[in-house]
């Protein structure tokens, strides 16, 4: 029964990765497009990680440690894009 939750994780993690692929093909900003890829690739490995997590429970500290680590990456990349796509050129400049 544990496998097929493991299977049924995994082939959701699929799923939200090409669900966060076909935004790409839109005709939005490319903030919108990498916004929604980052989004959909994280729940996608999120999810991959929990059914492996079912599949093998012995390697859950480095499975922990995994899915911590996609949360805080990808939240400090949205964060530094965001930053760096700011119209506000003069907290780019720098003072000398």
């Amino acid at each position: 029964m544990i496998d097929i939750f493991s299977y049924i994780f995994m082939v959701i993690g699929i799923i939200f990765w090409f669900w966060g692929t076909f935004p790409l093909l839109g005709k939005r900003s490319v903030l919108f497009k990498l916004h929604s890829l980052s989004v959909a690739d994280t729940l996608g490995s999120m999810s991959i990680i929990v059914g492996l997590l079912l599949k093998i429970p012995n390697e859950w500290p480095l499975l922990l440690l995994a899915i911590i680590t996609l949360a805080i990456w990808n939240t400090v990349l949205g964060y530094v894009l965001a930053y760096c796509s700011s119209s506000d050129t003069r907290k780019l400049k720098v003072k000398s």
